[in-house]
């Protein structure tokens, strides 16, 4: 700055001052912390330089910049000294009283002649099966001229390399922004490790061997669900994940209150209970959602769908996580003599069936209801002061016997009912019911006296609205006639569920083919034959992804990026496969695995953490991203589309959430693919 030579400070380390609230600026975007409420004052970062001329990195050609102001100073601020995902911020002050052209910057960024970006090999990080199609997909700088051929070099026992492999680099086509060719390998089948060489440029080493892909799946079952398990002290080895959550238990949202996160208290509670009157026994059971610490209802619904669907396809025994509902205690890497996924499915329900029960139906969301709160970071069990808000008290008053306290802290559940969403309880927990029935058979049997209570009163409450055109009702309603066929046998539900299988599947293979390939064991043969022309159908999508895209699945190009759309793409792929071998290949479904392991746009790190034999990512959205760190088994939405061309996945950088937040439904759906990816390989 201005000849001065400095560094930017690995971590936040400099210097605020406190003003009072009176001299705050109208266009403030300040946060007055904990500390500081009720004192009237509010944070104010000073700049660590001020000057005219701003030279960024400049020992570094690629990351250089240059920025000179003619009117004002420069000032430079550490944005974490008000938010751990805010970063350097350079700025001006307007001049008061001036009109017209007011402040002038010049911002020039280096430009390098010639330069082209490095080839992104892509390639599976977890490694391949002997067997398999093995096909790295190089991304390429649209002005670098692609090779001829590429290699393959085994590694052996005395770390020297040798080529065992030469082969011909096959063009794809541009798509967006770069140029794709493809290496096919698929015949180098001796166990071993390996590394790819594309020119000068060397991957990281990879495995060729029978086991490589037995272990996906662990570290989101062991380690990142559990972690998930709200109302739970969660514990690994000598580190607290965090103690119990929400004690306090949480309040009736107010009618006409607009929630920090999209969720919203309608006209009225359509419950019997008061505005911010306490709602007794909602703090048991489920799911942390994501990066935060609220349940969200509609994806609790889908966990414990998934985790059902896990359990009765592929009966995982797999025992590694110590789950006491009397304790409200779990201790990971600890067996317990039950299968982890039954104690899933039963946390899950647990909530649920609470919501069903107390509340009467749904609720929206059980969710923070100050925004100080809502962005806590840390411990989820000092969210809160675990003790339920008295009115009565003053603030930060407890009661004589400790047992309330006068914070405002409580969470708020939003109860505006929603029969779409009760219709996607009633095929939950008619599923959950099967599966918890011989392990704990009374919250079975809740379970399903809820479920047909829910499909009851929504059908009728959905009878007296428009019809609801959403592809999400309409397929919720096809699941749960299905789900209370299979709990039941009761023929109602069968007829049902045939009579609006076909016309979804008519408007929508894609979305409904998996719901129909779900019911196959539980119909007669000439169901299945009736769903081959929609399996063919589906077939012709599979071909038409290889053209539309260099890596052969669904790219999502929405503001979430795509890792959701292409663990559903897999399972439906593998269940497929199960049923129709004739129609639809295995081979597709290995094109789910490159691409989540590292055959994908921008980089070809593993979009799983901990899962990759060098280079999973390292830098998730999760609870701890403060740290820029992950939680294992975390699977990142993955590479987001940045209109017009571009696509990314950072990882150095955790806040942006459409590309790095793990949430609890897709981390659960990848167990799933995962389950049923196995099962086909075997």
């Amino acid at each position: 700055m201005d000849g001065r030579s400095n560094l930017f400070p690995r971590y936040v380390v400099d210097n605020t001052t406190t003003k009072p609230n009176s001299e705050k600026p109208k266009q403030y975007k300040g946060y007055v912390t904990a500390d500081d409420r009720g004192t009237g004052k509010y944070i104010d970062p000073l700049p660590l330089e001020t000057g005219r001329t701003f030279i960024l990195a400049p020992d570094e050609p690629e990351r250089l910049v240059k920025i000179t102001s003619q009117d004002a100073d420069l000032m430079l601020f550490d944005g974490r000294m008000l938010a751990q995902n805010g970063w350097f911020v350079v700025r001006s002050l307007l001049p008061a009283g001036k009109t017209g052209k007011v402040l002038n910057w010049t911002v020039e960024p280096n430009a390098i002649k010639g330069w082209k970006r490095e080839p992104n090999i892509g390639f599976s990080q977890v490694g391949y099966l002997p067997s398999q199609p093995k096909v790295a997909v190089i991304e390429l700088d649209k002005k670098d001229k692609p090779l001829s051929k590429s290699s393959i070099y085994s590694v052996g026992a005395d770390g020297k390399a040798t080529r065992v492999f030469s082969g011909n680099i096959v063009p794809w086509g541009d798509y967006f922004k770069y140029h794709y060719v493809k290496f096919d390998f698929s015949s180098v089948k001796t166990p071993g490790i390996y590394y790819i060489q594309y020119g000068a440029h060397k991957t990281n080493n990879f495995l060729i061997g029978n086991s490589v892909y037995d272990k996906i799946t662990d570290a989101t079952s062991d380690i990142w669900i559990p972690i998930h398990m709200n109302h739970m002290f969660v514990n690994e080895a000598y580190r607290v994940w965090h103690g119990e959550p929400f004690k306090d238990g949480y309040l009736q949202a107010p009618p006409n209150t607009d929630h920090f996160d999209l969720h919203a208290q309608g006209p009225t509670t359509d419950t019997k209970y008061k505005a911010l009157e306490l709602i007794p026994g909602l703090n048991v059971g489920g799911f942390f959602d994501a990066g935060d610490f609220d349940i969200e209802t509609g994806s609790n619904i889908n966990v414990v769908q998934n985790f059902v669907h896990t359990w009765e396809y592929f009966k995982p025994s797999r025992d590694q996580t110590f789950v006491s509902q009397e304790q409200r205690y779990v201790d990971l890497h600890r067996p317990d003599g039950t299968p982890d996924m039954l104690q899933f499915i039963e946390h899950g329900t647990l909530n649920l069936v609470a919501q069903a029960e107390i509340v009467g139906h749904m609720t929206q969301t059980l969710s923070n209801a100050v925004l100080d709160n809502y962005h806590h970071l840390g411990d989820a069990a000092s969210l809160t002061d675990g003790l339920p808000y008295n009115p009565n008290l003053g603030p930060y008053e407890v009661a004589p016997d400790g047992q309330s306290s006068g914070v405002k802290d409580d969470l708020w559940a939003f109860t505006s009912r929603n029969p779409s969403l009760d219709l996607r309880a009633a095929t939950m927990l008619a599923a959950a019911s099967r599966a918890l029935k011989g392990y704990n058979d009374d919250l079975s049997a809740r379970a399903l006296q809820q479920s047909k209570r829910l499909l009851q009163e929504a059908s009728e409450l959905l009878a007296k609205q428009p019809e609801d055109t959403s592809r999400w009702n309409r397929s919720a309603n096809v699941g749960t006639n299905l789900q209370l066929y299979i709990a039941t046998g009761e023929q109602q539900y069968k007829d049902k569920f045939q009579e609006l299988l076909w016309p979804a599947l008519d408007r929508g293979v894609t979305f409904h083919l998996l719901t129909a390939l779900n019911a196959i064991p539980h119909m007669d043969a000439s169901f299945k034959e009736k769903l081959r022309p929609y399996v063919v159908k589906y077939k012709e999508y599979i071909e038409g992804l290889e053209k539309d895209n260099p890596y052969g699945v669904p790219i999502g190009l929405g503001n979430w990026a795509g890792s959701g759309d292409v663990t559903n793409f897999g399972t439906t792929v593998c269940f497929a496969n199960k049923y129709f071998p004739d129609v639809v290949d295995a081979r597709h479904a290995f094109k789910a695995t490159n691409y989540l392991f590292g055959a994908h746009p921008y980089h070809n790190y593993s979009l799983v953490a901990t899962v990759g034999a060098t280079r999973p990512k390292a830098v998730f959205y999760g609870n701890n991203r403060a740290d820029f760190s992950f939680i294992p088994g975390n699977v990142a939405p993955g590479v987001l589309f940045r209109k017009p061309d571009h696509f990314e996945n950072y990882d150095d950088w955790p806040f942006l959430w459409g590309q790095n937040e793990g949430t609890i439904a897709g981390n659960t759906s990848y167990l799933i693919f995962g389950s049923a990816f196995k099962d086909l390989i075997k």
